[in-house]
């Protein structure tokens, strides 16, 4: 991580091109993108991916006389232009900005609002990011330009993104090499039977070591492996794990640049699992392996693959869990956060496809009474015969 672009202006160029092509596929001669970067990444997406553009203010601070939507940004995009970037950043680096127009705002409404009015539009206007504004201003923002029809379309930039760059695939082996290494000071601290926070700061210092971040890093051990994290407010406790006690880890967030990862592990502390421990974790590992990853290749149906790997849990069995309830699939597009594809029978089309420079990652939850919880997930590269693996380190720890 240095203070230039990771990529060249002319991959900017290139997204812009594709999306104003998706623009007049879909009709719109003028697009409106939210996003919202302060405080944290989750929601920067489009406006990253087009601009390079993230805040540096701590987050979403109520409105006061002086501004009003701190920590939000849009770009205006308009075939043949580059996007016109309004943002509430007085001086936003503009050596690592992909484009020249930026405004500031201390009011970002007010401020779009003057840009799209100053252009006499006539026609509807695609808003992308619908998810991302609140009710509160985006009322404002129609009040503001009452002769413009805007039509909701939150996957119009998404849509663009799905499919990965040779140089966006790159950026994602090198962000595999880095979760890697956390993740296995992580797992290694916490099999030494260290606290959850000792084993967090182990792999964070590793993460801003080889220049990654992160959103969350989320431990359990113990009587809490039912549930994602020990401690909720902070993803990890001061508490440590007693040799013999089963325990998950997972990395997630921006892990490089922006871009999202979140592999996970499960082990036992002291590395030596009881026969049902062993079972527990060796069978969820199988349901990633031989029920998805096996199943991965450009063209493969992802129904099809979900199918798979929910045939693959039966098989070996297991509870229901809190885990299934709040994440009802086997895995996910990765990019600039968590993105369609699921892979889920339910959430993906009849049709719906791997494609060949995909990006996604694939996990499995597995729950056994009286044994505990254990998670795995790896990201991979979708290959037009199977995949690339970007997270390396070992799925089994004894």
């Amino acid at each position: 991580m240095t203070n230039e672009m990771y990529f060249p202006l002319e991959e900017y160029h290139d997204r812009w091109k594709r999306v104003h092509a998706e623009m007049e596929r879909r009709g719109y001669d003028l697009a409106l993108v939210w996003g919202k970067s302060a405080g944290t990444y989750e929601r920067s997406m489009d406006i990253l991916y087009l601009t390079n553009f993230y805040s540096s203010h701590s987050g979403q601070e109520p409105d006061s006389r002086l501004w009003n939507a701190r920590s939000f940004c849009a770009a205006i995009l308009a075939a043949g232009e580059e996007p016109e970037l309004h943002s509430d950043e007085f001086n936003p680096r503009h050596e690592r900005l992909a484009v020249e127009q930026h405004h500031f705002h201390m009011n970002p409404i007010q401020g779009v609002a003057d840009a799209l009015n100053a252009r006499h539009i006539e026609d509807r206007v695609a808003w992308v990011g619908s998810d991302v504004l609140p009710v509160k201003y985006a009322k404002q923002l129609e009040r503001l330009t009452p002769g413009i029809e805007y039509v909701y379309d939150d996957d119009l930039v998404r849509e663009c993104r799905r499919i990965k760059s040779p140089r966006e695939l790159d950026l994602f082996r090198e962000g595999g090499e880095i979760v890697d290494a956390a993740m296995t000071n992580m797992v290694e601290a916490l099999c030494l039977g260290q606290s959850e926070a000792e084993a967090a700061i182990a792999c964070v210092s590793e993460l801003f070591r080889r220049g990654g971040y992160y959103q969350r890093i989320a431990i359990a051990h113990g009587k809490y492996t039912n549930f994602l994290e020990t401690t909720p407010m902070h993803g990890f406790s001061l508490e440590a794990p007693e040799p013999g006690d089963l325990f998950h880890c997972d990395i997630l967030g921006p892990a490089y640049e922006g871009y999202w990862m979140d592999p996970a592990r499960t082990a036992v502390c002291g590395r030596k699992p009881t026969p049902e421990q062993k079972s527990l974790v060796e069978d969820c590992v199988r349901i990633i392996e031989e029920g998805i990853q096996d199943k991965i290749r450009h063209g493969a149906k992802i129904r099809d693959v979900a199918n798979a790997a929910k045939q693959m849990r039966d098989h070996v069995g297991g509870d229901i869990s809190e885990f299934d309830a709040n994440w009802p699939y086997f895995g996910h597009s990765n990019g600039c956060m968590w993105e369609a594809p699921y892979l889920s029978a339910e959430m993906a089309g009849e049709d719906e496809i791997y494609e060949e420079g995909m990006v996604i990652g694939v996990e499995a939850f597995l729950t056994r009474e009286g044994v505990g919880t254990a998670e795995a997930e790896n990201n991979l590269i979708v290959t037009a015969d199977g995949y690339e693996l970007l997270t390396k380190c070992p799925m089994l720890w004894w």
